[in-house]
């Protein structure tokens, strides 16, 4: 794939730039602050970016804002954010974007997650092939409510957990997997979540909108 990195810590743009070019990567330009971030999208039109959410000048949220002007000026480009925690503000107004005006992927990964090499590089793949890769901390933090207004009150457990392995982003096959189930359970419990969440209407046939609706739906 084509990428581009920007993080205003050297040290871990550069271990990310060796780590992407010895899997074969094309790094196209690697920026430490969101103006050098879309000036090298324009400039080059990558496949995914990379980005942190906080970068200079205020250390705030210049590279969320970043990001979601891609997502609106070329909804092509992957956008996959980085932060050191999670900001559930953050999160939400990225992964909320309308989902059918945008055909690169999505992701959302806490830092600590990097260090972990074939999850960040497996959610890399997936936002580089047009789907979402949300950290299972960021999915927690997205999925609490009161108990006064939890759609997620007339799940049972099983669908809660496959909900919540559906918002990371895997694939029916790969949460069957890791449930140990079967496939056709899955997609029966995946059936009853939309069911449950009146999400029957909405179109399926993504991958990443699916993973974005039910989010979305969540979040009014």
């Amino acid at each position: 794939m084509r990428v581009i990195l920007a993080e205003d810590s050297t040290l871990l743009r550069e271990g990310l730039v060796r780590l992407l070019a010895e899997e074969g990567h094309d790094v196209l330009a690697a920026v430490g602050d969101a103006d050098l971030l879309l000036a090298a999208v324009v400039a080059e039109r990558p496949d995914v970016v990379v980005a942190d959410v906080r970068m200079p000048p205020s250390h705030t949220d210049e590279g969320l804002r970043a990001a979601l002007e891609i997502r609106r000026r070329w909804p092509e480009v992957g956008v996959l954010v980085l932060s050191q925690y999670v900001e559930r503000r953050y999160a939400t107004e990225l992964l909320t974007a309308d989902p059918s005006a945008h055909s690169g992927g999505v992701g959302y990964l806490l830092k600590d997650r990097v260090a972990q090499v074939d999850e960040f590089l497996d959610a890399l793949e997936r936002v580089g092939d047009g789907q979402a890769a949300f950290d299972p901390e960021v999915v927690r933090g997205l999925l609490v409510r009161s108990t006064h207004t939890d759609p997620l009150a007339r799940l049972t457990g099983r669908e809660g957990e496959v909900l919540a392995e559906m918002a990371q982003g895997h694939t029916n096959a790969a949460i069957a997997a890791r449930l140990h189930v079967s496939q056709s359970a899955v997609e029966k419990h995946i059936n009853a979540i939309f069911d449950k969440l009146g999400l029957t209407g909405e179109s399926a046939a993504g991958y990443s909108r699916r993973v974005l609706a039910v989010l979305r739906y969540l979040e009014t």
